[in-house]
């Protein structure tokens, strides 16, 4: 029987646009354009974002690859690291609410950098967009032990594993050096889950950064004969020996691989903030729209999965966040948020938004009840329970709005892109913002990415 490695190095090295089902070129595009856009907000928007920009353009060297936002070029490490750092800044790209991953986050930086380096087909880009995403959330959905208990990250340590399988792709390795460059991939990539503790820390919303550019390196170095080693994901300290005790459950990578997608099967996020806050905002808004007034409030209980409990704790770092990745990932800020505004846009994570009083007088009202029942998608679904003068008001949501079973329209992504684009640090002209949503549309007619598209996100003179 063929190794597990080797079966997905097989499989990367071998994908054709052809072999492609329509519903994973769609869902490539879409989380193209969701990429696009949520990494140009982030070059005025993103903490801590503008620290990885300013050093790989103060290092220098050959010009190859945009970093978007900025309109400048570099190479396409460096690219893929500063627009790695911005991918996931705001948390508002896409995420597999079963893996529990953000695969588009690093594979999308490491796909478009190298697709700069030579010229390179919207056919070859959606292939290698398609393969690398759906490689990341065949690792998340196979895990059987959580990293997380052990003191690891899970999407910093699986994400870097699209981006070297993208990357490998647009360079046109084959299987035995698309098997090194995922090797390759592991002995460059840890990540530790104390970045999700840290009230001040902002690595939380930069983390893809590294894993973004380690998938380049790697694909880079097994490109030049660096030989890795064969059984990354299930040798004896392998991926999962390291990190999950050695429980997987290899189907999860193998079965239909090259038929069935997992990039077609995305959420595409309404409100950029954790996943795990979208039931409860929606709950929120509803009982806004039917007249909670915030003043009112005695009590809120939001009632969910287990997953869910780290949105409302440590309490007092929830209730009171101090930087926009940690006000991101708490219930007690963006519950507060939506009832006392109406929204949780990109503006509820501005400094002085953080410091709301009346928001944060809602906040210190909210607690978390756990939910017996874990079945699968309790992730995406809560019950909240608002208790008044008046009485108490539930609302239930399953699941948040955004997933497969509740998908954003194709009409609202164009204009989530068209909103998160206004923010890029470089302006774009009403006319590129269009073109760019329509060559995406298209990419796979495109002759050359760089030329057709990537160079439409680097001047107004385009």
């Amino acid at each position: 029987m063929i190794e597990l490695s080797r079966a997905v190095a097989e499989h990367v090295a071998g994908a054709t646009f052809d072999s492609l089902p329509d519903e994973a070129v769609r869902g490539a595009k879409r989380s193209l354009l969701d990429a696009l856009g949520v990494t140009l907000a982030a070059s005025t928007l993103g903490e801590g974002v503008r620290p990885f920009v300013d050093l790989v353009v103060a290092d220098g060297g050959a010009a190859t690859s945009t970093v978007i936002g900025f309109g400048v070029q570099v190479p396409a490490a460096a690219a893929a690291y500063a627009n790695g750092a911005m991918a996931h800044a705001l948390d508002f790209e896409d995420a597999h609410d079963g893996a529990l991953v953000h695969p588009s986050a690093p594979t999308v930086p490491a796909v478009l950098a190298l697709a700069e380096t030579v010229p390179t087909t919207g056919e070859e880009v959606l292939t290698a967009l398609a393969v690398g995403t759906d490689l990341v959330c065949r690792l998340g959905l196979a895990l059987r032990s959580d990293p997380a208990e052990r003191g690891w990250y899970p999407p910093v340590l699986l994400q870097a594993f699209g981006a070297a399988a993208g990357a490998s792709r647009v360079l046109g390795l084959d299987a035995t050096a698309t098997l090194d460059a995922l090797s390759l991939t592991l002995a460059q990539v840890t990540g530790t889950s104390e970045m999700t503790r840290g009230a001040r820390s902002v690595v939380r919303g930069v983390r893809d950064a590294f894993g973004a550019q380690a998938g380049v390196r790697a694909a880079q170095l097994a490109a030049a004969g660096v030989a890795g080693f064969d059984r990354p994901f299930e040798g004896a300290a392998g991926l999962f020996a390291l990190y999950a005790e050695g429980l997987y459950e290899p189907d999860e990578i193998l079965a239909e691989l090259g038929q069935r997608y997992e990039g077609a099967r995305l959420t595409y996020k309404p409100w950029p903030s954790c996943r795990g806050t979208h039931a409860a905002i929606e709950a929120a808004l509803r009982m806004r729209a039917d007249g909670l007034v915030a003043d009112d409030i005695d009590d809120v209980v939001v009632v969910g999965a287990p997953l869910n409990r780290m949105l409302c704790e440590p309490v007092e770092q929830r209730r009171n966040p101090s930087t926009a990745i940690d006000a991101k990932f708490s219930l007690p800020y963006t519950v507060g948020r939506a009832i006392v505004h109406g929204d949780v846009g990109l503006d509820a994570f501005a400094p002085e938004a953080l410091r709301d009083p009346l928001v944060l007088a809602v906040a210190q009202h909210v607690r978390y009840q756990i939910d017996p029942d874990d079945s699968p998608g309790a992730a995406t679904r809560c019950r909240l329970e608002v208790r008044t003068g008046a009485g108490t008001r539930s609302v239930v949501v399953d699941p948040a709005p955004g997933g497969p079973d509740r998908p954003m329209s194709d009409s609202d992504l164009r204009a989530k892109f068209v909103d998160n684009a206004s923010h890029s640090a470089t302006s774009l002209s009403d006319d590129q913002v269009a073109r760019i949503v329509d060559v995406t549309a298209s990419l796979e007619s495109c002759v050359d990415v760089g030329r057709d598209l990537m160079a439409l996100l680097r001047s107004r003179s385009v």
